[in-house]
């Protein structure tokens, strides 16, 4: 089963990973959060007490069995820039901007957060690297996860057929109806697969996110993808979804390390 419970918390792993790394992403149960944030908010630009936020990230990485004091993490912009870490993030630091992290030291972990867009993990197990991309509807557009892959190339000399990529939960298409910008954009930029990409029912179009990056990530050479669908709108007992909670919700995060 790809959900587990400990701690108190229950969290998301893809099998498809090996245990080689410590790969969660965590649902929004077993938290200190008082509504509209609760349980687990892990989102520090959300309103929630900042105390609750901290003492939700130490419940997150000891769960795993993770250093808090590991963690290295960005603040998302929708982008396709890409953080390299070879060290933690002092956490009283200013997070960098970018959508894109990655590392090969094992004593660094990865930690990322959501709120409807598209949690992508990735390992390279030959070359023992292992990286977290942000896909909301911009960076997807954007190609972010492109992007990631050729980092991985350039940055860590990979080969795309040795990448294994996760799809987590995000929304998914049922909920995902978009306007005319985005339906031109998906258009112009995806042209050859738009009808796989955008779904038409009772004149409202739907964004399929999961289906999008899948497709990058098959462009740019990566073989082995599994996807979560998983619908963060769906199951709001589970995830936060800011979108079906209409912007008054938490994020839940995406936490990645390597076994020493």
């Amino acid at each position: 089963m790809p959900f587990h419970e400990r701690n108190g918390l229950r969290y998301y792993s893809f099998d498809v990973f090996s245990n080689a790394i410590t790969q969660a992403v965590f649902t929004r149960r077993g938290g200190v959060s008082p509504a509209p944030w609760h349980s687990l908010n892990l989102g520090g630009s959300v309103g929630d007490d900042p105390a609750n936020v901290i003492e939700n990230r130490e419940r997150v990485f000891n769960c795993m069995g993770c250093d808090p004091a590991s963690i290295h993490d960005v603040w998302l912009v929708h982008g396709t820039d890409i953080v390299y870490a070879e060290s933690s993030r002092p956490i009283a630091e200013p997070s960098p901007r970018a959508d894109i992290i990655f590392t090969d030291t094992p004593n660094v972990s990865l930690f990322m957060r959501f709120g409807d867009c598209v949690p992508i993990l990735f390992h390279d197990p030959v070359k023992k690297v292992i990286g977290i991309a942000h896909a909301g509807w911009m960076g997807t557009m954007r190609g972010v996860v492109g992007s990631a892959v050729r980092g991985m190339q350039s940055h860590y000399g990979c080969d795309p057929k040795n990448i294994i990529a996760g799809i987590g939960p995000s929304i998914g298409v049922d909920h995902y109806e978009v306007g005319a910008d985005v339906i031109s954009q998906v258009r112009e930029k995806h042209a050859q697969d738009a009808d796989q990409i955008l779904q038409t029912r009772s004149g409202s179009v739907y964004l399929d996110l999961w289906k999008a990056n899948a497709i990058q990530l098959k462009n740019a050479g990566v073989e082995q993808i599994q996807i979560s669908g998983v619908c963060t709108a769906c199951h709001l007992d589970d995830w936060f979804s800011h979108r079906a909670e209409k912007g008054k919700t938490g994020r839940f995060g995406a936490l990645m390390s390597l076994r020493g």
